[in-house]
C-alpha cells in the first residue's frame, strides 16, 4: 500500500446548499495514483473544523503527507493552517506563476474533478450530498489512462468489484423506490458489496 506522500487539494464551491448547510466539496488528491477524497463541507466552515476533517479523512487513513500543493486560498495561506502543517512536518507548496509544470498538473487534475463533480451535482440536484460517497467510490475505481489503472488499483495493488460507475449513478438512484440508503450498503473486508437475502412479502 502506498502512503499519501504528496497530495494536492482545492475547493469546489458555490454548489446548491443542502439542508445540512453543505455547499462545497473539498477535493483532496494523491498525486501519484490520482486517488481522491471528496469531502462535503460548508464554505464558511472554521479552520478548526477543517483541520479535524483533514485529520479524520486523510491522516488517520493514509498517514501524514510529506507535501501539499494548493492554490493561495485564504484558508490554505492562513497562519493557523501553516502552523498546523508545520507541527505535522508537512511542507506546503503554494501555486505561483514560477512553477508552471507543477501548477499545470495540479490544475488539470483539479479541473477534471471539478467538472465531473459539478456534472454530478446537476444530475442529483438537491440530493448530491447523499450520493457523494458513491461518486468518490466510482471515481477511484474507474480506469485512468495516465496511470494505466484505476486509482484504487494503483494505490492498493488489487482491483475492486465495481457494480456501477458515475455515468449510471443517476439511472440507478434518481428513482426514489430504487434508491438504496447508504446505511444499508454492506462491504466485506475485500471491499466488495455484500448481498443479503431479502424476504419477499405477498
Amino acid at each position: 500500500q502506498w502512503k499519501w506522500d504528496n497530495i494536492t487539494m482545492d475547493f469546489v464551491m458555490k454548489l446548491p446548499r443542502m439542508s445540512s448547510g453543505y455547499d462545497t466539496i473539498w477535493v483532496i488528491v494523491y498525486r501519484l495514483t490520482k486517488s481522491a477524497h471528496f469531502l462535503p463541507m460548508r464554505e464558511d466552515d472554521s479552520m478548526d473544523k477543517l483541520t479535524k476533517l483533514y485529520l479524520k479523512e486523510v491522516v488517520t487513513r493514509h498517514g501524514i503527507p510529506v507535501s501539499i500543493i494548493s492554490d493561495r486560498d485564504p484558508r490554505f495561506a492562513s497562519n493557523f493552517w501553516r502552523a498546523f502543517q508545520k507541527a505535522l512536518g508537512t511542507r506546503l507548496d503554494m501555486s505561483t506563476a514560477y512553477h508552471p509544470e507543477t501548477d499545470g498538473q495540479r490544475e488539470k487534475t483539479i479541473q477534471t474533478l471539478e467538472d465531473m463533480l459539478r456534472a454530478c451535482v446537476i444530475d442529483f440536484g438537491n440530493g448530491w450530498e447523499r450520493h457523494l460517497p458513491l461518486v468518490e467510490f466510482s471515481y477511484n475505481n474507474s480506469y485512468h489512462a495516465s496511470i494505466k489503472a484505476a486509482p484504487f488499483e494503483a494505490l492498493y495493488g488489487r482491483k475492486v468489484h465495481r457494480p456501477f460507475n458515475v455515468s449510471n449513478l443517476k439511472k440507478c438512484l434518481s428513482d426514489k423506490p430504487l434508491a438504496i440508503p447508504l446505511d444499508e450498503l454492506h462491504i466485506d473486508d475485500k471491499l466488495r458489496f455484500v448481498e443479503e437475502p431479502v424476504e419477499i412479502m405477498d
